[in-house]
């Protein structure tokens, strides 16, 4: 096999393959990132706890990235990265604690040095040639940008030990295993929801196209919404997890009681600004806005015990379990002995329905912008997490009733066609 790979540089989490070969018939692999995981989030946290002046920050990367930054360690925890390319931000430096800086670009050097070296371990030699992965647009209706995203994450590959470098579209990519099954040129719409963002792209697939290298023709539209996975978690906790800590409750004027300390522990990335020394000792003083002193009692709980993150992780496994079927208890025991919270199916579409509309109606923007008509679509192609939620994939395949539904891997159908197109491009 030749030194080649293909890698999915995602926004949330990426992936990487490689070429294989099995009973002699071409194949992709990929790449086991963390234990029994191919995929692993796209985060680096930089600690600086315990170092003297002249150590650099250990790095963790991926689930362990995000876990230090739960625990508290301190340091920066990286995530989006990608959003950086194509930005003034790329060239600069940011603070990581204790005094150190690095270099954004530096941040995604790292982050691809490491999936290198995952991907290196498995393959058994070392690997030079590289697929990546790229949106449409990594910067809208700005071409001198979008080029320089792309010139970035050249630079960053070459840095880490990639000689020879080739992008794919991630659309295209997601569709060249559908384009495996057809015997006749198509146009399918690829639904890509993730984590962050929700993408459509109106792609067109056919066996004479399927040897092409160059497919940015094959693209007929593209569009998309930051609506997406992390979204629904935080609507679900708003709904369903932090009523009982008094979210929305009345206080003993019968006024509704702020709202703003909930919303931040609803956001990921604001939870820990609630566990500030200024922020808990205001939202200690507001114990007479409350009527129910027992909700009060367990948001102090939430804040002292620095719970927020449990609790969106609470919420994002009630979602995994509906959208699986059934209703589903949620624990909150750590808030309270015995207390507990659930969630069926209509409760989470009353909370994140307005969500989903937004998301259907993004393919509706999709279809326009390409003039189509809604029976040109021959089929829908589902990728990405949080196509496993029913309700979502219904609303946006009852827009399209002739097309043929195609469900591929969740989280890695992206890496896999990058694989295909690596053997193309490359050989191997």
């Amino acid at each position: 096999m030749s030194a080649v790979c293909a890698i999915d540089f995602g926004t949330s989490n990426s992936a990487i393959a490689l070429p294989t070969a099995v009973a002699g018939q071409p194949g992709v692999q990929l790449v086991e990132l963390e234990a029994g995981q191919r995929t692993m989030p796209t985060a680096v946290f930089y600690a600086v706890e315990g170092l003297h002046a002249h150590e650099e920050p250990h790095r963790h990367f991926g689930r362990a990235a995000v876990a230090a930054y739960v625990e508290g360690i301190e340091g920066r925890l990286m995530r989006s990265m990608k959003s950086i390319l194509g930005s003034t931000l790329a060239t600069q430096a940011t603070d990581v604690g204790g005094g150190r800086s690095v270099r954004y670009l530096d941040v995604v050097g790292g982050y691809l040095r490491h999936l290198k070296t995952l991907a290196e371990r498995q393959a058994g030699r070392g690997l030079s040639r590289v697929v990546l992965g790229r949106p449409v647009f990594f910067v809208d209706d700005d071409p001198l940008r979008d080029a320089a995203a792309q010139a970035a994450l050249t630079q960053a590959a070459r840095e880490v030990g990639f000689s020879e470098i080739s992008f794919q579209f991630e659309p295209i990519a997601a569709a060249l295993d559908y384009e495996t099954t057809v015997d006749r040129e198509q146009i399918v719409l690829v639904a890509d929801i993730g984590g962050g963002t929700s993408d459509f792209s109106l792609v067109r697939v056919g066996p004479a196209r399927r040897e092409h290298v160059d497919r940015r023709d094959d693209i007929l539209a593209n569009h998309g919404v930051h609506i997406a996975g992390t979204d629904f978690d935080r609507q679900i906790e708003l709904a369903r997890i932090l009523p009982a800590c008094g979210y929305r409750a009345l206080g003993p004027s019968g006024r509704e009681v702020p709202s703003r300390a909930y919303f931040d522990l609803a956001t990921w990335h604001l939870i820990n600004t609630v566990y500030t020394p200024g922020r808990v000792a205001e939202l200690a003083r507001m114990k007479t806005f409350y009527a129910d002193a027992r909700q009060h009692a367990r948001l102090m709980t939430v804040i002292t015990e620095h719970l927020g993150h449990a609790l969106i992780a609470r919420a994002e496994a009630a979602k995994i379990a509906v959208a699986l079927g059934g209703e589903t208890a949620i624990d909150l025991s750590l808030l309270q002995a015995g207390l507990r919270a659930t969630m069926d199916e209509g409760d989470a579409i009353a909370a994140v329905g307005a969500d989903l509309d937004r998301i259907a109606a993004a393919a509706d923007t999709t279809l326009a912008q390409a003039g189509l008509a809604r029976e040109r679509v021959d089929a829908l192609y589902f990728t990405g997490g949080s196509t496993g939620l029913k309700p979502l994939t219904e609303r946006i395949a009852a827009r399209f009733p002739a097309a043929r539904v195609m469900v591929g891997d969740r989280f890695a159908s992206v890496a896999q066609g990058l694989g295909i197109h690596a053997r193309r491009v490359f050989g191997g």
